[in-house]
């Protein structure tokens, strides 16, 4: 005979007070902690519900593109010197493009960081007296130098490294309106015959603001497409991938850059970023990724090939469980009084969470909860120190299998006011839950006793 429903009720309460004991003894999760965030979590049954609705759109799409592309073993295989006629670099690519629904794909593991992914973009399309305009107000600090310049200020010594300033490319950048919209007309009014590429950031970088969604995104695309069809748009999507039911490729942006140690790369890649869009497009981004005589058809794999593809199979359940984890996050914090962007109940459009903590000491004190639920490097304790790119001192948790990678769980600030964590991450749900209470836990024992749960 089955287990009665009392049965079944009081194993499933045994179990619980298992999970509450060794949360306890071996992480000092204390009880209010603890039953805080149990009870919050129970709030957001139907919020999650959504998010994997989202995910199981995602996971298909991803195996039908496998399967599209025939994928084999074969395509595993290691290549060596320079890398011409790899079938399972041109296989993973080919699957990207499949999933990204685009001409044509770079996915290398030579493409150091997201930033790199969009500086072939800019440099490989951009050409002396062309203008780029950011849709999206001032981007990454890290893409100071790539520019070369901010609107009318100085190059802050930049000059004679390589920018597109020093290569004759103007820039002009549009404020958003306010934490979700981009301001349309005073882009459009900005637009001319010289404007090349409109570049449009989906993530937040250290701004207190929501990622774009994708219907914004096409808004904004509509507009400028209007205004001269022949105008590039290129859409930064680090963070963003596998959060909607769509990608900006399938809005209309024609060129597309990521980074594979965040979301896309599923936490198997031990490196790389992918450009993707139309053909012309991308094949000048190879050209500048490599050398115009030889483009995409060389770079060797480093046997890369097998991780990268499991990594993409992997990513929507993945990308799923840091969405839930910042989701948590942010309905934990919101229910102690802290501002948080954005909110548990908006639309998530990146795996970002920020939350507004007032002070440095905070700051510190979450990272260093972050820090201690990591699986690499638990015993060390982050410390501020300054960071190339970056003009304040920045504080990184960051215990992970692949150095940087920000689809595990991290968390990063820079320390100036009004003192904002930025919460991602997470390889599996229940590591994201457990760096939300340990956050919390630290918090509490260094620098807010007073909460009361």
């Amino acid at each position: 005979m089955g287990k009665g429903e009392n049965e079944i009720g009081e194993t499933m309460n045994d179990s619980k007070e298992e999970v509450k004991q060794f949360l306890a003894q071996n992480f000092s999760i204390s009880e209010g902690v603890r039953d805080f965030v149990e009870a919050v979590e129970q709030e957001l049954f139907e919020r999650f519900n959504e998010l994997e609705n989202i995910k199981e759109y995602n996971q298909y799409k991803v195996l039908k593109a496998f399967q599209k592309n025939r994928i084999s073993d074969n395509h595993f295989a290691w290549n060596t010197g320079y890398g011409l006629d790899d079938a399972g670099r041109d296989a993973l690519e080919a699957v990207y493009s499949s999933v990204f629904n685009t001409e044509k794909t770079l996915v290398r593991p030579t493409i150091v960081s997201g930033t790199h992914a969009i500086t072939i973009a800019l440099m490989g399309i951009l050409r002396p007296g062309d203008k780029l305009i950011y849709a999206t107000g001032r981007p990454y600090d890290t893409l100071a130098g790539v520019i070369g310049h901010y609107g009318n200020e100085a190059d802050n010594g930049e000059a004679n490294k390589g920018s597109l300033k020093d290569f004759g490319v103007d820039y002009d950048e549009v404020e958003m309106k306010d934490d979700t919209t981009i301001d349309v007309d005073a882009l459009v009014a900005k637009l001319d015959e010289d404007t090349t590429m409109v570049a449009i950031q989906r993530a937040t970088g250290y701004a207190f603001r929501q990622a774009l969604s994708i219907s914004e995104i096409k808004r904004t695309i509509d507009a400028v497409k209007a205004y001269n069809e022949n105008i590039i748009v290129m859409v930064d999507n680090c963070y963003g991938e596998f959060l909607d039911f769509s990608e900006p490729t399938d809005v209309g942006a024609d060129i597309v850059a990521g980074s594979l140690i965040k979301n896309p790369g599923g936490g198997l890649a031990l490196c790389g970023g992918y450009v993707t869009g139309k053909s012309k497009y991308v094949e000048m981004a190879s050209y500048r990724m490599t050398s115009p005589a030889i483009g995409g058809e060389c770079g060797l794999m480093f046997g890369q090939t097998r991780a990268m593809m499991q990594g993409l199979f992997m990513a929507p359940g993945i990308v799923n469980a840091a969405v839930k984890g910042a989701v948590l996050c942010a309905k934990v914090f919101e229910n102690l009084g802290y501002e948080v962007c954005p909110g548990s109940n908006d639309k998530r459009n990146d795996i970002i969470e920020a939350i507004e903590l007032g002070s440095r000491e905070k700051v510190i004190a979450f990272c260093e909860g972050i820090q201690a639920a990591a699986p690499v490097d638990a015993f060390i304790t982050p410390i501020p120190s300054p960071m190339p790119g970056y003009e304040d001192e920045i504080i990184m948790a960051a215990g992970a299998f692949v150095q940087g990678s920000s689809i595990e769980l991290s968390a990063d600030s820079p320390l100036r006011e009004p003192y904002i964590a930025y919460f991602q991450g997470g390889l599996t749900y229940e590591h994201s839950r457990l760096g939300v209470m340990k956050a919390l836990q630290t918090l509490c024992d260094k620098c807010d006793q007073k909460i009361k749960f």
